[in-house]
């Protein structure tokens, strides 16, 4: 019997940069590189785009703000329900594999005691009446449904809509602009906008495959974490005779895509200033391979917050943030001279992105 590999932290780490397009930025088209992160979180619709600049060589606004009015990438409700840019050939299988997952929301208070009392599937179809092939603002829908559901909170009824039926944000909302508040959200049918139906039988080995490539080596629990969806055990039981199989060094089985290398774990690995909410750091139920517990805790402070990071030798070593036009950069420990002036180059670049025209660099640590 052949004893199973066991790779170490680093090799893992290594592997999740390269797979990441974090060790060496790619030049790959913007389209292909969010179809191989199967989807770039979005809960601000700016983050993206800094996820994909430090992914990307070159890569301008205007590279993912033509996608999103080509109707080519699409930002709506996806992994863990929460906001995330896909590709719109691959959300009409991904949205479908984890509508249970979003449709639960529904049974929260917040969500049932507005409906208490209405079939959702009647609202639902109501919803799609409501909406036809039109971008209607979000506050209008809130109206239309209060119009035919008297003494009903209509945004609640509006927002419920998101949870039974599969809508897109405009590219107004979705593209580069200001930090913070936007536009009145707008929103559409995902199929009417997209021109095709989402999937009826979307297959749920070929979402673990899409994972694996772009995130693995990886075990159940970490796919699960990453799409939100549970029970994936019998699906990757399935896979195995197919897949790579190796463990960690506290003995837990990975599973990988064979053929696709590992990375040595003396691999360099640049500075990279990374989004808010990146899926790098959700993208694992043990996220030791990129950030440690310690930090861990400083860079998911609750609320559902994620904060901004930045890597220094492949790992989580501070946060930032935008002061106005300032970039401030805040290590959580003291960083070497060089390492601080590799991660001040880093941040000028990051500066000059997003904070397009600046006549120069505003750069700080604190």
């Amino acid at each position: 019997m052949t004893a199973v590999p066991v790779v170490s932290r680093r090799t893992l780490n290594r592997t999740l940069l390269s797979r990441q397009f974090l060790t060496s930025r790619t030049s790959r088209p913007a389209l292909e590189v969010v179809r191989h992160l199967v989807a770039v979180q979005s809960q601000e619709p700016n983050w993206p785009y800094v996820g994909l600049w430090t992914r990307m060589a070159p890569f301008t606004h205007g590279d993912l703000e033509s996608l999103l009015h080509e109707r080519t990438v699409v930002r709506s409700t996806s992994l863990r329900r929460t906001q995330h840019l896909v590709a719109a050939d691959d959300f009409r299988w991904l949205r479908p594999l984890i509508q249970p997952f979003i449709e639960r929301a529904a049974l929260r208070p917040l969500y049932a005691e507005p409906t208490a009392g209405l079939d959702l599937t009647e609202l639902a179809e109501t919803g799609r009446e409501l909406l036809g092939d039109r971008v209607v603002p979000r506050r209008r829908l809130a109206g239309l449904f209060a119009e035919r559901y008297p003494g009903r909170d209509g945004m609640m009824l509006a927002r419920n809509l998101e949870l039974q039926v599969p809508l897109v944000t405009s590219p107004r909302i979705g593209g580069w602009g200001g930090w913070g508040t936007r536009p009145s959200i707008e929103v559409a049918l995902a199929d009417a906008w997209i021109g095709e139906p989402m999937e009826a039988a979307p297959s749920v080995e070929a979402m673990v495959l899409r994972y694996l490539a772009a995130f693995g080596p990886a075990g159940v629990m970490d796919v699960q974490a990453w799409s939100g969806t549970t029970r994936l055990r019998e699906v990757i039981d399935r896979l195995r005779p197919k897949l790579r199989v190796v463990r960690d060094e506290q003995g837990r089985e990975l599973f990988d895509l064979p053929g696709v290398p590992l990375a040595e774990e003396d691999a360099p690995a640049p500075v990279r200033f990374l989004p808010a909410y990146d899926n790098i750091l959700l993208g694992h139920a043990d996220r030791t391979r990129i950030i440690s517990d310690e930090d861990r805790a400083r860079v998911m402070p609750g609320r559902a917050l994620v904060l901004p990071t930045f890597l220094v030798d492949g790992f989580v070593r501070g946060i930032w943030e935008l002061r106005g036009t300032t970039l401030v950069v805040l290590p959580f420990r003291p960083l070497t001279p060089g390492e601080t002036e590799s991660v001040a180059g880093e941040a000028e670049r990051l500066h000059a992105f997003v904070v397009p025209g600046a006549s120069a660099p505003e750069v700080i640590f604190s």
